[in-house]
């Protein structure tokens, strides 16, 4: 099981020490680092940027959003970023949810699966260069019909020749069916609050997807399953706890309107539904502390590793035995170097 180092969401501002953060998760070994988007910064930039200064290390997004870029301004992105290091670049999609869509992009977010499915093929499209982009589906049309606009629209081929027509495309997904599409149209999935005891259930799903896997993409021994797990080291496990519990409040109480959060929908199908109907009932009552204190240790031990070097090392065992090729670590940056020695070292 490889090692990633997920950034995080900016606050108010630029994350202090990220660069440094980043050339740390190279010098450390990790095999790649991951930025994310929201409604504030963007994920494409910042990797640019901090990425400019390593060598090695692979640069994904998690998530670049769909409804942020068209499918070609996408794969732009991809092959320019890819062609800058050296073949390096992970895209990373995601469909965000309803609030952020409609929200802040103006677009409708109803049907984000079968909109996915049309936006990874059009990439794909543009990344094989084998002919002018042409596309007539229900979400995007390339060319623009003619009755819909100056009538001028032409199909086009990317000017730059992408250094891989392969370039890898993992996508972020929660719900059952996202999950197995995952399987069945990308290179990789990109799972939140991933937990060991639901392994079983995840392969049966990925399963299903590589069953019916689009021909000429990556084998099927080489998809990646990318978690991002939160990893705090602490004096004990409870105290370590209390810093991931404001993380699954946030999302098991914010993030997604009440009834349409497909976050918190992953850890009611864990078990935690009565404690998730607590919290998000926090939550929208503006009463964030005892949000957070509602979240139980069980949750957070399920979904992350905290805890003394000793506990988080017993708790590994678990980890590497499930689908997770490369444990996307979600960390205080100044902890990066003793996490690493926890995890590699043996159990």
């Amino acid at each position: 099981m490889r090692l990633g180092y997920h950034t995080g969401y900016w606050s108010a501002g630029p994350p202090p020490g990220a660069q440094e953060a980043v050339l740390g998760a190279e010098q450390l070994g990790f095999d790649s680092v991951w930025t994310a988007e929201a409604y504030g910064s963007d994920a494409l930039t910042p990797l640019a940027w901090w990425g400019a200064r390593t060598t090695r290390i692979r640069l994904g997004t998690a998530i670049a959003q769909i409804s942020a870029r068209t499918p070609t301004a996408a794969a732009m992105a991809a092959l320019t970023l890819d062609h800058l290091s050296g073949g390096r670049f992970v895209l990373g999609l995601g469909a965000s949810g309803p609030q952020v869509v409609e929200g802040w992009y103006g677009q409708p977010y109803p049907k984000p699966l079968a909109r996915t499915r049309e936006y990874v093929s059009i990439v794909r499209q543009v990344l094989a260069r084998e002919a002018p982009v042409t596309f007539d589906g229900q979400f995007y049309r390339l060319p623009l019909p003619a009755d819909e606009g100056s009538g001028l629209g032409k199909a086009l081929r990317s000017t730059v020749h992408p250094l891989r027509s392969d370039l890898p495309i993992h996508l972020a997904a929660e719900g059952p069916r996202n999950i197995a599409m995952s399987a069945e149209i990308a290179d990789g999935w990109l799972p939140l609050f991933y937990s060991p005891r639901m392994d079983g259930e995840y392969r049966t799903l990925l399963a299903e997807g590589f069953a019916k896997r689009t021909a000429g993409l990556s084998a099927v021994e080489d998809f990646e399953v990318v978690a991002t797990v939160p990893v705090v080291l602490g004096a004990d496990v409870e105290s370590a706890a209390d810093s991931v519990r404001p993380f699954i409040a946030l999302y098991a109480g914010g993030m997604g309107a009440k009834g349409a959060n497909f976050h918190r929908d992953v850890l009611d199908r864990l078990g935690y539904a009565e404690a998730c109907d607590e919290i998000q009932a926090h939550y929208l009552a503006g009463d964030r502390a005892r949000a957070t204190a509602a979240v139980p240790l069980e949750l957070v031990q399920d979904i992350a590793l905290v805890g003394t070097v000793d506990d988080i090392r017993a708790q590994l065992p678990a980890w590497e035995s499930t689908a997770v090729t490369t444990m996307l670590v979600q960390a205080d940056p100044r902890t990066l170097p003793a996490i690493a020695d926890a995890l590699r070292a043996p159990a």
